[in-house]
C-alpha cells in the first residue's frame, strides 16, 4: 500500500518515483484526499509562518500561491487555461477537444489563469494566523476530493489518460472511502464553514460535471485538473469570507 501511495503522492506533486504508472495511480484515485493533507498542511504550515512573521498579506498570498505552483508542478492549472479555450471555441465538441489538445494557450485560457491567481492572492491575503492554515489546509482537501468525485460521476469524453481514472472510480466503495478522508478532518477540525465549504465544492463539481458533458461530451484531464484549481479557490472564499 505505501508503493501505491507514493505513486499517487507522486502524481499531484513534483516528487517523483520509479514504480508510478497511470493504472495504478488511477486505481488508488480514492487516495488523493489523502495526499491532499499532506499538501495543505505543508502549504498552510508555510502560510501560516509568514503571517505571524509579519509578512505583508498580499506577500503573503503571492508567495503562497507560487509554493502551491512549485509542489503541485501547476499541471493542474495548464488544465485550467486549456479547459477555458475549450469552453471559447464555437462549434462540435469535435472542435472544442481540439483547442484544449492544441499546445498554445489561447485568449480565454490566459483570462483563466491570471483571474485565478489574482483571486487566489487576493482570498489568501485576507486570512491570517491559524485561520489561513485551516483555510489552506481543508480547500486542498476538498479540492482533491473534488476530483475523486468528477471521476466517479462522469463519463470520458474522449479515449486518453482521464480514461483509467473514470473507469475505476465507478466503485461506490472507493467513493465512499474518499468521502471518509475529507468528512472527518472536517468534522473534527473545520467547523461550520468546513461543511459550507464542502457542500459547496460538491455542488459546484456537479455543475462542473454537467458543463463539460455539455460542451466535450464528458470529462477530460484537462477538466479534472480545472475542477481541482477551481474548487480550492471556492473554498478559500468561502474560509475567508464566512
Amino acid at each position: 500500500m505505501l508503493k501505491e501511495i507514493g505513486s499517487v503522492f507522486s502524481f499531484l506533486t513534483i516528487i517523483p518515483t520509479t514504480n508510478a504508472n497511470l493504472e495504478t495511480i488511477a486505481r488508488y484515485m480514492y487516495l488523493f484526499p489523502l495526499v491532499g493533507i499532506v499538501i495543505g498542511v505543508i502549504i498552510g504550515g508555510f502560510g501560516f509562518g509568514l503571517s505571524e512573521a509579519g509578512v505583508d498579506p498580499l506577500i503573503v498570498g503571492l508567495l503562497v500561491v507560487a509554493a502551491i505552483a512549485i509542489i503541485t508542478g501547476i499541471h493542474h492549472t495548464d488544465g485550467l487555461a486549456d479547459s477555458a479555450d475549450g469552453l471559447m471555441v464555437r462549434g462540435t465538441k469535435e472542435k472544442k477537444l481540439a483547442a484544449m489538445k492544441d499546445l498554445s494557450t489561447g485568449s480565454a485560457g490566459i483570462v483563466a489563469i491570471v483571474m485565478y491567481l489574482i483571486g487566489m492572492v487576493v482570498a489568501i491575503s485576507l486570512s491570517n494566523g491559524f485561520e489561513l492554515f485551516r483555510a489552506l489546509l481543508f480547500s486542498e482537501i476538498i479540492a482533491k476530493f473534488s476530483m475523486v468525485l468528477m471521476a466517479s460521476i462522469g463519463q470520458s469524453a474522449a479515449l486518453g489518460s482521464n480514461s483509467p481514472f473514470l473507469q475505476l472510480m465507478k466503485d461506490k466503495r472507493k467513493l465512499g472511502m474518499a468521502f471518509l478522508f475529507t468528512l472527518t478532518p472536517l468534522l473534527i477540525f473545520g467547523g461550520s464553514t468546513g461543511m459550507v465549504a464542502f457542500a459547496v465544492g460538491i455542488s459546484f463539481t456537479m455543475f462542473l460535471v454537467a458543463i463539460s458533458s455539455r460542451s466535450f461530451g464528458g470529462i477530460t484531464g484537462d477538466v479534472l485538473g480545472a475542477t481541482n484549481e477551481l474548487t480550492r479557490l471556492s473554498s478559500l472564499l468561502i474560509f475567508v469570507s464566512l
